[in-house]
C-alpha cells in the first residue's frame, strides 16, 4: 500500500530530528524539495539554548495577496522509549510506522504532494513554512512570525496548521502556563536544630494551590464550556532535590501548570499563582507561556476546511498547537491526518488511507483557493 506520498514521509522519517539535535539535515531534504517545486525560500537560522544551530524555512509561491498557507514543523519528541525502528519507517496493516509519521512528517508529506497535484498556474499565493523547535515550546513558529521578511510579505489570509486531527477541522484549543515556584531553607542536620526547611516554607503555599485548584473546578468563570473538559487542569509537582529525612531541605521547588482557554480568567488565574507565592516570599519563574488558539467556527476558512474534508461539524482538542502562533495574523484551522493519540508514542503511526486522502483534501483547498 505504498504511495507516492507515503515514500516522501518515510524519507523524511528516516532523518532523525529529535528537538534535542540540529534540524539542519532534515531542513536540507526539506529546502530541496520546495526548490524542486519552484518555491521562493527564506532560510533562516538560530541556535538554540544548548548551543545548536536549528533551521526555519518559509517558502511561497505564486503572485498578488490572500492565499493560503502550510505551517508545520519538522522536529520530533525523543523517542528514546523506542526499542528500535524509531527512523527505520516500515508498512504494516495499513500503516505508516516510524517516529514522526503523525507528529509531523506525515501531514507535511501530504502537504507537499499537494502541491504536486495544484493547478500549475495559481492566482493566489500559497505558502509552506517550516519550523523548528515545536516540541518544545513553538520556539520556531514564533521566530517565523517575528522576523521572517517572506512571512510578513506573502503572509496567507489562511493558514492551515498539519496538525494531526483525524482530518476534522480544529477551531479552539487550550493553551498552558507553567511556574516554578521556589522555597529556600538552610540545610543542616536535624540533631543540631539549626536547619530551616525549604518544605516547611512552601508548605503553607501549597495548602493555597489547594484551595485554588478547588476554586478552578467549581467556578465557571475559570472555563470554557467549548471545551471537554471545561476545565484548566490545574496541578502542580514537588522536589526537594532528594533530601535526606535528617536533613533539612536547603530548596524546594512546587511546578504550577494549568492549561489556559480563551475568556476563561487565564491572566487573573496567573495573578492568584503569583500573589500567593508574593505573599510566602518565594521565588516565582514563569518557564513556559503558550497561548490558546480559537477561530470563529463561522470563518470562511472553518467552511472552506468542512466542505474539502466532508466533516459535520469543527471541533476543539484539550492539547495545544503552533496555530497560536499564526492565529494572529491569518484566519487559521489545525487539520491533519492520524490522532494525537498516536503522536509521542512507541510504535507512532499514521493510517496510509487517511493519510492520501489528507492530501487530496490539502488539494481541494489550493485549488479553492490559489487556483
Amino acid at each position: 500500500m505504498s504511495t507516492d506520498t507515503v515514500q516522501l514521509a518515510s524519507d523524511l522519517i528516516a532523518i532523525p530530528s529529535q528537538s534535542s539535535t540540529s534540524n539542519v539535515p532534515v531542513a536540507d531534504r526539506l529546502e530541496t524539495l520546495l526548490s524542486e517545486r519552484g518555491f521562493e525560500i527564506e532560510r533562516t537560522t538560530y541556535k538554540d539554548d544548548s548551543g545548536l544551530e536549528k533551521v526555519n524555512l518559509v517558502a511561497a509561491i505564486g503572485n498578488g495577496t490572500g492565499g493560503l498557507g502550510f505551517f508545520a514543523h519538522s522536529d520530533t519528541v525523543e523517542g528514546r522509549e523506542w526499542p528500535d525502528g524509531a527512523w527505520s519507517p516500515k508498512v504494516k496493516d495499513g500503516r505508516l510506522i516510524g517516529l514522526g509519521a503523525c507528529d509531523m512528517k506525515g501531514p507535511l508529506a501530504a502537504a507537499l504532494k499537494a502541491v504536486d497535484r495544484a493547478p500549475k498556474k495559481l492566482n493566489a499565493p500559497l505558502m509552506i513554512a517550516i519550523a523548528a523547535d515545536e516540541e518544545i515550546g513553538h520556539v520556531g513558529a514564533h521566530r517565523i512570525v517575528e522576523s521572517s521578511e517572506l512571512f510578513k510579505e506573502k503572509c496567507p489570509r489562511f493558514g492551515v496548521i498539519t496538525e494531526a486531527t483525524n482530518l476534522t477541522p480544529v477551531y479552539a484549543h487550550k493553551g498552558g502556563r507553567l511556574f516554578c515556584v521556589t522555597a529556600h531553607g538552610r540545610s543542616a542536620h536535624t540533631s543540631t536544630d539549626k536547619g530551616i526547611s525549604a518544605n516547611f516554607l512552601i508548605a503553607p503555599f501549597l495548602a493555597e494551590m489547594t484551595e485554588l485548584a478547588e476554586l478552578f473546578k467549581t467556578d465557571t468563570s475559570f472555563m470554557n464550556n467549548d471545551f471537554d473538559p471545561p476545565t484548566n487542569g490545574f496541578n502542580m509537582v514537588l522536589n526537594d532535590f532528594g533530601c535526606p529525612q535528617n536533613v533539612t531541605a536547603a530548596r524546594t521547588t512546587c511546578h504550577v501548570v494549568f492549561r489556559s482557554m480563551p475568556d476563561a480568567r487565564a491572566d487573573d488565574a496567573e495573578a492568584m499563582i503569583r500573589e500567593r507565592a508574593g505573599k510566602y516570599g518565594l521565588d516565582v519563574e514563569l518557564v513556559r507561556s503558550i497561548n490558546s488558539f480559537y477561530t470563529d467556527p463561522a470563518s470562511d476558512i472553518i467552511k472552506l476546511t468542512l466542505e474539502a474534508t466532508g466533516a459535520k461539524k469543527p471541533v476543539s482538542v484539550p492539547y495545544g498547537s503552533e496555530a497560536e502562533a499564526y492565529t494572529k495574523f491569518m484566519e487559521a484551522v489545525v487539520l491533519g491526518a492520524g490522532s494525537i493519540e498516536q503522536a509521542h508514542t512507541v510504535g507512532e503511526f499514521i493510517d496510509i488511507e487517511q493519510l492520501e486522502r489528507s492530501a487530496q483534501v490539502y488539494g481541494k483547498l489550493i485549488e479553492r483557493v490559489c487556483g
